[in-house]
């Protein structure tokens, strides 16, 4: 699949806002004690990965009925959403200058033809964009860092109407951040979210 940038200049994948809050000092401060454990941009996309990964528990996982977006928050209360996850993860890469943008998949989630919307993100290394998924790994899930083949939580199937999205948005979706923004818990994030682009 060819990914398409939503925006030519590659200064927008590096840009904050509301959700990809990367000037807050948490993220600031997150970002440089990852750095400091690194010896290049390399290993701290892998870092920086790997700590949303399996530093920040995916909501639905653990139960938790918080609902959080802004990087920044997730951060501090350790949870979210692949969404929010995905905003954590692009905060931290874009902190440290390495552009980052942020993509989406349609996944069937409950075998009736049930659709939900998934985000992930995809780093730019080497010329080219490489997706990324920091859901967090579970029974059935084993996504991973990698730069030479994706590695990612879902492979979508197109005879069940699931497919990737060739999109890198430089912010997130509109339509994802103001159900984001708006659901008082977990469960009402669940009925709200889209189910495609």
């Amino acid at each position: 699949m060819e990914l398409i940038q939503e925006v030519p200049d590659l200064s927008a994948y590096l840009a904050s806002d509301e959700a990809i809050d990367h000037h807050h000092p948490l993220v600031r401060d997150t970002a440089a004690r990852l750095a400091g454990q690194v010896a290049d941009s390399y290993a701290y996309a892998h870092a920086a990965f790997e700590f949303v990964r399996d530093g920040i528990a995916h909501s639905a996982d653990s139960g938790d009925p918080r609902v959080t977006w802004r990087a920044s928050d997730v951060l501090a209360k350790g949870t979210g959403i692949c969404h929010a996850k995905a905003h954590a993860l692009t905060a931290l890469l874009r902190a440290e200058d390495i552009p980052t943008a942020l993509c989406y998949q349609r996944l069937e989630y409950d075998g009736a033809g049930g659709s939900c919307l998934h985000g992930l993100v995809a780093v730019r290394f080497g010329g080219a964009w490489h997706r990324q998924d920091c859901r967090g790994n579970k029974e059935g899930v084993d996504a991973r860092f990698s730069l030479d083949g994706e590695r990612l939580a879902f492979l979508p199937d197109e005879e069940r109407g699931e497919r990737d999205y060739p999109t890198l948005y430089a912010a997130p979706h509109a339509g994802v951040l103001r159900v984001l923004q708006e659901a008082p818990d977990r469960s009402h994030l669940w009925e709200a979210l889209p189910g495609a682009l």
